[in-house]
C-alpha cells in the first residue's frame, strides 16, 4: 500500500489544538496574574501594619532596624526606593523613610563641613562619632545605617562612596578615586602609632619603596588630591599629615 501524508482534516485538527492551547495558556496567565495581584495587596497590607506597629522600635533600635531591612531585602523590597521606584513603599513607611533620608542629609553636612581639613575622606568611626554628636544622642547610628543612607546620595552625583583603605572603611565625598599608591599611603597613615604623620623614609622602611616613588605618591596626595598637609619645618625633614587619620575633638 502507498503511504499518504496527513490530509487537510488532520491539519485543521492540529491548528485547532494549537488555538486551544493558546486560549488555555491565556486563561492560566490571567488567573496567575490575578492571584499574584491579590497576594501583593495582602502582603502590602501586612507589611504596612508591621511598619506602623513597630515604627518607633525601627527608629530607635539599630539591631531591630537592621533585621527589618534585611527582611525587606530578602523579599525584594527596597526600603530606600523613592516615590518613582516604589511610591507605595515610601508612602507606607512615612517617618521611617524620612529618617533614612534625614540621616543622609546629616552625613552630607558632616562630609562637607570637614572636607577642607580631610580632603573629602573621612573614617567611618569618626563619621559615626560626629553623627552621634550632631543628633544629640537621639538613637544609636550604626555602620549599616550609614551604608544604607549613602545609597540614597548616589543620585547627587557628588561621589559619595564607601571605600576600604587598609581594612578600614572610609567615606569619600568627592568625585575622585585614590590610585593604588595613594591607598597604601593612607593605610600607613592610619596604622596604630603613626598618628597620621607620614614621611618618605617611613614609606621606604615600611613598604620597601624607592624614595622617588614615595615622594611622588606623597606629592600627588598633597597637590593633586588635597588629602594631606605638608610640614616643611619638621626637624626630621618634610612630613605629610593626613587629617582623615586623626581624631578631632569637637
Amino acid at each position: 500500500m502507498q503511504r499518504r501524508g496527513p490530509g487537510l482534516a488532520a491539519f485543521d485538527r492540529h491548528t485547532q489544538s494549537l488555538a486551544s492551547y493558546a486560549e488555555l495558556s491565556t486563561t492560566l496567565s490571567a488567573t496567575q496574574v490575578a492571584n499574584l495581584r491579590s497576594q501583593l495587596e495582602h502582603f502590602r497590607a501586612q507589611l504596612s501594619r508591621f511598619a506602623s506597629e513597630h515604627r518607633q522600635q525601627i527608629l530607635k533600635d539599630p539591631a531591630f532596624r537592621q533585621q527589618f531591612q534585611k527582611m525587606c531585602a530578602s523579599i525584594g523590597v527596597d526600603p530606600l526606593a523613592g516615590p518613582k521606584r516604589g511610591g507605595w513603599w515610601s508612602e507606607m513607611l512615612g517617618v521611617v523613610g524620612d529618617w533614612q533620608f534625614e540621616l543622609g542629609v546629616q552625613i552630607v553636612d558632616i562630609c562637607v563641613s570637614t572636607r577642607e581639613r580631610n580632603g573629602g575622606m573621612i573614617e567611618m568611626g569618626e563619621l559615626l562619632r560626629l553623627l552621634t554628636k550632631l543628633r544629640g544622642g537621639n538613637g544609636k547610628i550604626t555602620e549599616d545605617d550609614v551604608i544604607r543612607s549613602i545609597k540614597t546620595l548616589k543620585p547627587l552625583g557628588a561621589g559619595y562612596e564607601i571605600v576600604d583603605v587598609g581594612g578600614r572603611k572610609m567615606i569619600r565625598s568627592v568625585v575622585k578615586e585614590l590610585d593604588s599608591d595613594g591607598a597604601v599611603v593612607l593605610g600607613v597613615a592610619q596604622q596604630p602609632g603613626i598618628g597620621g604623620r607620614v614621611t618618605e623614609k617611613l614609606l621606604v622602611d615600611l613598604r620597601g619603596w624607592e624614595y622617588p616613588r614615595a615622594r611622588a605618591a606623597l606629592e600627588n596626595m598633597l597637590y593633586r588630591d588635597g588629602l594631606c598637609w605638608a610640614d616643611e619645618q619638621d626637624p626630621e625633614g618634610k612630613s605629610y599629615w593626613f587629617p582623615s587619620a586623626l581624631v578631632w575633638e569637637e
